[in-house]
């Protein structure tokens, strides 16, 4: 017996050493941590149970049969994140380079079935060369069965993705699939086709980090989500991140409990709109000034900065903020901060996520480059996602509001349940000057002007709309967060189904 225990012992260090202190070694003068040492960061403390970890590669071409390694290249299994259970996998470099193989997306497999029969998220930390080029086609048949899980587990169970290193190729549409991806700065990249690809077809010269850094892709491309310092920081806020979310579709968000009065008052949001219409402002501080503990976890806050998007509690309860932000574009939607947030809202819906919206939008961003690119379509998708969503909506409008953007930013006429307007707020189908240049077409200057002041006495309020019912209540700015969480107290049991469909057909 105690021979029996030794060889176990025996196989299990084979399976924890990975490619060999050499490659682990390697990794670590990389700046990155092993497959293992990243699980330890990021699960609880002796929470983790591996599975397969035995598992070899079936492959006899190339030599193959001779190169095996316990594990094949990935780590699978199950532990807790602040007492929560959760599912991962976690690729390892150290192992032919990290690429899958038919046995290594079979262990992927598995656990996300695993996760989608108990209704636990997923967290994969990818970290790959690629497909296993010995492997051929078995290989790609390999990344095609995660892509159907990936599909298949989208709005039933959270996942994420954090790029660790590495990411090219067809291994990039799986993170793609997921829910919301983590880069590491001067660490990962994810691309479809490399720099020499690249070259060589376009004749474009261009590094792997500007070709699919983590900046590039937090920035300009909107691929991911936050760009993090490195492998210990990453780690260590997925966790944060993680308290934000449920567990699965039919599970509500986690409660923290807070000390954060519900009721307190801000006096400084009174002075926070500027009197100039045309003054910018910050609305992080509107979002921190209304969240518990003013606690805010920002997605692609790099990214279309004229929306913001990211998650809060109020009462200790999870919602989701998306606000106009005036320092960027004015606040206008374009195409990006449109798909930014259309994506983020469809996420929070599926997920029974509140969503509270802070509007300032004086309307879409003009010009040819925004028509031709599609901003008819892009917008729609907003627009799309706040019309579909069911769950608890409450908005505040804090100063302009014009156009079809007001429409679309969760409008009472998009199933708004709770609609807010602080004394600032301008309701109307545009700016003052150009209705009065439409309107009075050929007029005087004086008279323009007068008609100006007039039509800004008349619409640059939001009493209008409030006597239409389009605005439940004209809010004191100070009192927004008691209004909002009040507001979620009595929508916590709302009921709302849309009429039955295999699925809808949003505007891609």
């Amino acid at each position: 017996m105690l021979k029996t225990l030794e060889d176990l012992e025996r196989r299990r260090d084979a399976a924890h050493a990975g490619g060999g202190p050499k490659r682990v070694a390697a990794q670590h003068a990389k700046g990155r941590l092993t497959a293992r040492e990243r699980l330890d960061i990021l699960l609880d403390p002796g929470s983790f149970e591996e599975l397969d970890m035995y598992v070899e590669h079936n492959c006899v071409d190339f030599g193959m049969a001779e190169q095996t390694f316990p594990g094949d290249g990935v780590v699978t299994g199950s532990g807790t994140i602040n007492g929560r259970l959760v599912f991962v996998f976690s690729q390892d470099f150290t192992v032919f380079g990290g690429s899958l193989s038919e046995r290594h997306a079979q262990k992927i497999c598995k656990i996300m079935d695993m996760a989608m029969k108990v209704g636990a998220p997923v967290i994969g930390l990818n970290d790959s060369g690629g497909a296993r080029i010995q492997e051929g086609v078995a290989s790609l048949g390999g990344y095609a069965e995660v892509f159907q899980r990936n599909v298949l587990a989208s709005g039933v169970v959270p996942q994420l993705s954090l790029i660790m290193g590495p990411c090219a190729g067809g291994a990039v549409y799986s993170p793609a699939m997921t829910d919301f991806i983590f880069m590491v700065k001067d660490s990962s990249y994810m691309f479809v086709t490399g720099p020499d690809v690249v070259k060589t077809v376009t004749n474009e010269i261009v590094t792997q980090e500007d070709l699919g850094g983590a900046i590039t892709h937090t920035t300009k491309s909107g691929v991911a989500d936050v760009a993090m310092e490195d492998d210990v920081d990453a780690l260590l806020r997925t966790r944060t991140f993680f308290d934000y979310l449920p567990l699965n579709n039919r599970d509500g968000a986690p409660f923290r409990p807070s000390a954060d009065d519900p009721m307190r008052s801000e006096p400084s949001l009174d002075t926070l709109v500027p009197p100039s219409a045309s003054k910018p402002y910050d609305m992080h501080e509107l979002i921190r000034k209304v969240a518990d503990e003013g606690e805010f976890f920002e997605l692609q806050p790099a990214h279309a900065g004229n929306i913001i998007i990211g998650f809060a509690r109020i009462e200790g309860h999870t919602v989701g903020i998306v606000a106009n932000q005036p320092l960027v574009l004015a606040g206008c939607l374009d195409i990006n901060s449109s798909k930014k947030a259309a994506r983020f809202v469809r996420f929070c819906d599926a997920f029974s996520i509140p969503i509270v919206t802070f509007v300032d939008v004086p309307g879409f961003l003009p010009g040819v480059a925004q028509e031709h690119s599609g901003i008819i379509k892009h917008g729609a998708k907003l627009l799309f996602a706040y019309a579909e969503a069911t769950v608890p909506k409450i908005t505040v409008i804090t100063r302009k509001a014009y156009g079809g953007a007001y429409d679309v930013m969760a409008s009472k006429h998009l199933r708004g349940d709770l609609n807010y307007a602080w004394p600032t707020a301008e309701i109307a189908v545009m700016g003052a000057k150009g209705a009065v240049e439409i309107i009075f077409r050929g007029r005087s200057a004086e008279e323009i002007a007068a008609r100006t002041a007039e039509y800004e006495a008349r619409f640059a309020n939001p009493f209008v709309a409030a006597s239409k019912g389009f605005i439940d209540e004209v809010i004191m700015p100070h009192a927004t967060r008691k209004r909002i969480a009040v507001g979620l107290r009595k929508l916590r049991n709302k009921r709302l189904e849309n009429p039955w469909k295999k699925h809808d057909n949003i505007p891609l």
